[in-house]
């Protein structure tokens, strides 16, 4: 009963005008960006923490909240309309969605996939209005050693996770800590890794960092590679609509792939990818259509477009509850947090009570406000696909640049971010994630910080980590998650029994 009234105060700060303006905004910045291939909620939330900086913090969030649900929403449309998926999680959705809209049943697909995202999102933010108090409750009496083994699962897992290669991950995530580390230790008041550089001394923005390797990382990669990726754009005629015979189809696999993506979304790098695929087996495997898989099954888009949008809301349970991000954007969420000196944890839904469920009441809100925005409005996000490549990188390029300027006013920042970008570029060139890399530059300062907390109160004794009991199986957790993938790689290898 607590969960419901927090929520209906919750609806009380989420519908007053200026906010309901914000959810507008995001739901709508996030569904443009969600179609336009290449840009996601992730680089977006990035670009706008500077604009955003001086917005009541309630506003904000709610704003960037509907960014991440819109951009779920809008990702289907790349994939139908393109068959190019802008997320891992949406290449199912390309699979299937785009072999419909071949076939003529554009209108059908990209119905079923904004239907299904509403309901998976509307669904999903009822587990996390209830899972979220209840995790916060237990997460307040987690000792200082298990948050920092947590912190190390976070890591591990999701360097597994991102990328084809888990070495590649780790070295991301090295990399992470490192720009991390630089500043001025709290404790001893030494610099470490300045260079001898003054601006440095408090450390590398954030901001910084994260749009030097999203977006002028990206800009680069793709403008490197824009006479390579050529698709035609299948043509959308009239609204998004779905045929009697497609609700029969779609309704149940909405239901699967909503208990399938939550789950998923809500631990350590469990991500949208793996729901989806498993929606889209299980469908395969249910349907009374299989000749159609693989040539456009409309339970091929439903099941897995539902798991995508059921996965995003269970990445907030984490984020909330115990500040540990499972996604690049929800990385970069938790640096907003970060910018408004709130720190996501469950003293959050203590001290910010109405942030936190101001912003889980607009998540309801959003949804309608997607499905309003996706089903008649179908034709018109259709035609965004159509703008150049070159112009829409280009101004990426420039409001980047204004918009880390704006933070100090400093040409160092501009250095920064110059370099930031073709490391950015490096790293997508040759398959790095750039998730953990983030990650890493989040999580580094607070896993120390975790880290410096237990040694006090165990007056130095290192073994105090595997001393206590919840610290020591998390810990057991990641050495598996570290030498299980290594002994399978080494017995595939030839002459290996």
């Amino acid at each position: 009963m607590d969960a419901i009234t927090s929520l209906f105060a919750g609806f009380e700060t989420a519908l007053t005008p200026i906010n309901l303006l914000w959810a507008l905004v995001g739901v709508t910045l996030g569904t443009l960006v969600g179609v336009l291939p290449g840009i996601g909620p992730a680089l977006t939330v990035a670009l706008l923490l500077p604009v955003t900086a001086k917005l009541p913090p309630v506003s904000a969030f709610i704003m960037f909240a509907g960014i991440y649900y819109g951009g779920m929403f809008g990702g289907s449309t790349t994939s139908i309309l393109l068959n190019t998926p802008g997320e891992s999680s949406s290449i199912i959705t390309a699979l299937e969605g785009n072999k419909m809209a071949r076939k003529g049943r554009a209108a059908a697909a990209l119905a079923t996939a904004a239907i299904g995202s509403f309901v998976a999102g509307t669904i999903g933010t009822m587990l996390l209005t209830f899972a979220a108090p209840a995790i916060a409750e237990i997460a307040v009496q987690i000792r200082p050693e298990a948050k920092f083994s947590l912190i190390m699962l976070a890591f591990v897992t999701i360097s597994a996770t991102f990328g084809g290669s888990p070495l590649r991950g780790l070295i991301s995530l090295f990399f992470g800590l490192c720009i991390g580390l630089v500043g001025t230790d709290l404790q001893s008041g030494q610099a470490r890794f300045t260079l001898g550089r003054p601006e440095m001394l408090d450390g590398i923005e954030f901001v910084t960092v994260v749009i030097g390797l999203f977006a002028i990382g990206e800009t680069l990669y793709v403008a490197s590679r824009l006479r390579k990726d050529k698709a035609s754009v299948i043509k959308l005629e009239g609204n998004a609509r779905m045929t009697r015979d497609d609700w029969r189809r779609s309704w149940k696999p909405w239901l699967r792939g909503t208990a399938l993506g939550f789950p998923f979304g809500a631990i350590p790098a469990g991500g949208a990818e793996i729901p989806t695929f498993l929606s889209y087996t299980l469908e395969k495997r249910l349907t009374k259509h299989p000749e159609e898989f693989g040539k456009g099954a409309i339970e091929g888009v439903a099941g897995p477009e539902a798991a995508n949008n059921a996965a995003a809301a269970g990445v907030l349970v984490p984020l909330l509850t115990l500040g540990l991000p499972t996604s690049a954007t929800a990385a970069i969420l938790l640096a907003a947090f970060q910018q408004y000196g709130l720190q996501p944890g469950p003293l959050l839904f203590v001290t910010s009570p109405e942030l936190v469920w101001g912003l889980i009441a607009s998540l309801y809100i959003g949804n309608v406000m997607l499905l309003a925005l996706n089903l008649p409005l179908a034709p018109v996000w259709a035609k965004l696909l159509l703008i150049p490549r070159p112009f829409l990188y280009a101004g990426i390029l420039v409001f980047s640049t204004v918009g880390v300027y704006s933070l100090n006013n400093s040409v160092f920042d501009l250095v920064l971010l110059a370099i930031f970008g073709v490391i950015g570029y490096g790293m997508r060139r040759f398959d790095f994630p750039v998730t953990p890399a983030i990650i890493g530059v989040i999580l580094g300062p607070t896993a120390e910080s975790f880290f410096r907390t237990a040694l006090q109160q165990s007056n130095g004794d290192y073994s105090t980590f595997v001393r206590q009991p919840l610290s020591a199986f998390i810990l057991f957790i990641v050495a598996l998650s570290l030498i299980v993938p290594a002994v399978l790689k080494a017995r595939k290898q030839p002459g290996v029994s």
